[in-house]
């Protein structure tokens, strides 16, 4: 549980967040006093809402606790929205000044685009979000690949977050486009939920329904740990989906061998340390001789050791590609790779954006993704 002071130095930091849009798009908005208050009012809202929106699961009560986090998550979309665009009107106000174009006018109407636009990309980021995720086509060029496995097919799903406001019409519909794809292999890999197997598991019942001629294989994200991740463990090998915990399997394809390893996340050990992430253990015992070797690896920042281990492509997600600008432009504080098929040394690194969402339902500039790789041979 969180420290008092720690609670205290957040709340705190909000109640300034929100005191700071008031202050500085309130009195310059072009409007009657009524509408400011108004404005002023969902302020208020707001700054009681967003911690709601995160802290619902501690409700008991059905559908009570869905309905404060629907409520409150919509809230955080529109407060971060807000923000950055109170911070860069200031900006563009300062670099108007300096080049002698502040005006009056300029003022008024820059206010009034804060909340109009804030509550445009809100919107937008919405339908993003609650739509099913797109599929997108990505060939991978293995160095050495026999022709037996030259096509090979991978549907990677990711950071589905199924939880408060992401339920079972959402990944029933994940699932049946996935199988639609009719791929060789599909991979799961990691942050499926945000809640425990009692509250989701009716839930995520439709994942016994992915069909792929290798099977489904899971491994676990940081999400998962913070829900239990022992018990996930279970329910999703009782979904008939293997869960890779640093092993492996070698699949036979059209006469030819393929590796599929998959480690922990890369947190894991700070939860449990029999768990702690290991891509080298991951691949131990494995024949040297095969077509490709692949890795399933929650986070990026695996790719380091799986490229010492000797992988050929190791798929992620965690990143969500940033979900809605700006925060893109935070991932590389924490990660190596943000979204896309990357290169390091002989390996490949593929980041899903994420197939779900976390927190507020949208996503706006960072579309989300149903993956399908194909390997092919390195020319």
């Amino acid at each position: 549980m969180p420290s008092r002071n720690f609670v205290l130095v957040v709340y705190s930091l909000l109640a300034v967040l929100h005191a700071y849009i008031g202050w500085r798009v309130l009195p310059d908005l072009p409007l009657d006093t009524t509408a400011r208050t108004l404005g002023a009012l969902w302020l208020v809202a707001s700054f009681v809402l967003v911690p709601a929106g995160l802290l619902a699961r501690g409700i008991r009560r059905q559908p009570l606790s869905d309905r404060v986090a629907w409520v409150g998550l919509l809230a955080m979309g529109l407060f971060s929205s807000l923000l950055v665009l109170t911070l860069l009107r200031d900006v563009v106000l300062l670099l108007a000044a300096i080049v002698g174009l502040h005006s009056a006018a300029l003022v008024s109407w820059t206010a009034l685009a804060v909340p109009s636009l804030a509550v445009l990309v809100s919107l937008i980021g919405f339908i993003n979000a609650r739509r099913t995720a797109r599929v997108v086509d990505v060939e991978v060029p293995i160095a050495g690949l026999p022709d037996a496995l030259d096509g090979f097919t991978i549907a990677q799903i990711s950071d589905i977050h199924v939880g408060p406001t992401i339920k079972r019409s959402y990944l029933e519909a994940i699932v049946d486009a996935v199988n639609g794809l009719k791929p060789d292999l599909i991979a799961i890999t990691g942050d499926l939920v945000d809640g425990s197997v009692r509250q989701l598991a009716p839930h995520t019942a439709p994942l016994s329904q992915l069909k792929a001629r290798h099977g489904t294989y899971f491994v676990t994200g940081n999400h998962e740990y913070y829900s239990n991740a022992h018990a996930w463990i279970a329910e999703l090998r009782r979904l008939g989906i293997t869960v890779l915990m640093n092993e492996h399997v070698v699949l036979q394809h059209q006469g030819a061998s393929l590796v599929v390893a998959g480690v922990t996340d890369y947190t894991a050990h700070h939860f449990d340390e029999a768990h702690r992430s290991d891509p080298h253990a991951a691949l131990a015992g494995a024949p040297e001789n095969t077509g490709a070797k692949v890795l399933l690896a929650h986070q990026p920042r695996s790719a380091a050791a799986a490229a010492d281990a000797g992988f050929d492509l190791q798929l992620s997600g965690h990143t969500h590609g940033g979900q809605f600008l700006p925060w893109n432009f935070f991932v590389p504080m924490q990660q190596p790779y943000v979204a896309g098929l990357n290169r390091l040394r002989q390996l490949w690194v593929y980041t899903s954006r994420g197939t779900g969402y976390w927190g507020p339902p949208k996503r706006f500039g960072a579309p989300s993704e149903i993956t399908r790789l194909r390997l092919v041979p390195a020319r």
